[in-house]
């Protein structure tokens, strides 16, 4: 976050200035580096989602469409969460769609959270859940997280938990860490939103990309469904994310809600690209296999070159990013490492740190991301094999 005030805007977003990701690939771009920090795969989704869409905009599905998504993707969402969760949602009542998970998120924390209330988020957390608690007015209490394996402390999130708390937010696959939460874990989460009467909210967009522990939505456990947001999104699946097209899944009086704040923020978004995602959902389980394979092959080859070059690697078991301890290579510090390593060593990376309300929690933690071409990949490894060991402290 930038230490400066900035000028006309809002007390309730000072300090947020520009995020860590458009830094970084400034820093990427400048120095014609590698860009491992961004999480926007180099690659397109399949060209046979894409002729949905243009075929969608050909025969004139371009203008508006209700606001809450159009009938085909409300339906293909539905479908899909019965298909691969044996869950039962109605696509009328309880899908809405949205301009990606980002504006789901901010529709609901606008939605549910008024000035003064409280929401809990599990720390290192992706950097705009915090801003969208602010432009609530609401502020957050975070429970620390150790790592893709470490079990979650469920009494550190008791201690999260006031009279002033109206909600949890949950990110499961995790970004950052790439911890996927665990059946018996959520069900501890579970607990605790029904004895403190918490709404959960969670953010699943990758949802479909674990290796190893299934993905588990938080709302088919016991007594979850009826005070759950699901929230989601077809970029990270696809390789769409410029599409923006995300979701979220609630119950009806939840969904009203949501829904009357992102009429007012997008009303909607992307009709013809909407047309495109309900074909996607509908993949076969080749897709699939194939998507999970091809990133845990990138994963490994990553992980193993990261721990190579003598840094700590905390293995993901879900996303497409890794994290870093640097401090093996005599480096304590994220964000200057991630600074020079543009132009010293030509790759770019993310400090951990960002993602912390309690920065030095994450101090020494790079994130590294392999949505990237094989040849993206290991054109960035290369470069870090070759100077990385040049670079000093």
């Amino acid at each position: 976050m930038a230490s400066l005030r900035t000028p006309h805007l809002t007390a309730k977003l000072q300090g947020f200035g520009t995020t860590i990701f458009s830094e970084m690939t400034a820093l990427a771009v400048a120095h014609d580096a590698v860009n491992l920090g961004q999480g926007a795969p180099d690659f397109d989704g399949p060209d046979w989602i894409k002729q949905a869409a243009a075929e969608a905009m050909v025969r004139g599905a371009n203008q508006y469409c209700r606001s809450f998504g159009i009938p085909d993707l409300c339906a293909a969402i539905a479908q899909h969460q019965r298909r691969f969760y044996d869950w039962g949602v109605d696509p009328e009542t309880e899908v809405t769609v949205t301009a990606g998970a980002t504006e789901a998120i901010f529709a609901t924390l606008l939605a549910l959270l008024d000035v003064g209330d409280e929401i809990v988020f599990f720390e290192p957390y992706y950097d705009s859940y915090m801003a969208a608690a602010a432009a609530a007015g609401a502020r957050p209490r975070t429970v620390p997280l150790e790592g893709p394996k470490a079990p979650l402390d469920v009494e550190a999130l008791r201690r999260a938990i006031t009279p002033k708390t109206r909600a949890l937010l949950l990110n499961t696959p995790h970004n950052p860490l790439g911890k996927v939460f665990s059946r018996d874990e959520l069900a501890a989460v579970a607990e605790v939103c029904r004895e403190y009467d918490l709404v959960a909210i969670t953010d699943e967009v990758y949802e479909h990309l674990t290796f190893g522990p299934p993905h588990v939505p938080l709302a088919t456990l016991p007594g979850m469904a009826e005070r759950t947001i699901t929230i989601s999104s077809a970029g990270k699946t696809f390789s769409l994310t410029g599409w923006k097209i995300g979701w979220a899944i609630a119950p009806p009086a939840l969904s009203r809600a949501v829904r009357t704040a992102h009429q007012f923020i997008t009303f909607c978004n992307g009709t013809p690209l909407q047309h495109g995602i309900a074909k996607a959902l509908a993949a076969d389980d080749d897709y699939f296999a194939a998507f999970v394979a091809g990133y845990r092959k990138r994963r490994d080859v990553l992980c193993g070159a990261l721990a190579d070059l003598d840094m700590d690697v905390l293995e993901p078991d879900g996303t497409y990013f890794v994290c870093a301890d640097i401090r093996p290579l005599g480096f304590d510090d994220g964000y200057a490492f991630c600074r020079r390593l543009p132009a010293e060593v030509g790759v770019a990376a993310i400090p951990c740190a960002a993602f912390y309300e309690h920065p030095e929690r994450g101090r020494h933690l790079v994130r590294f991301g392999f949505c990237k071409r094989d040849a993206t990949l290991d054109e960035g490894i290369a470069r870090l094999r070759e100077n990385l060991p040049k670079m000093k402290p």
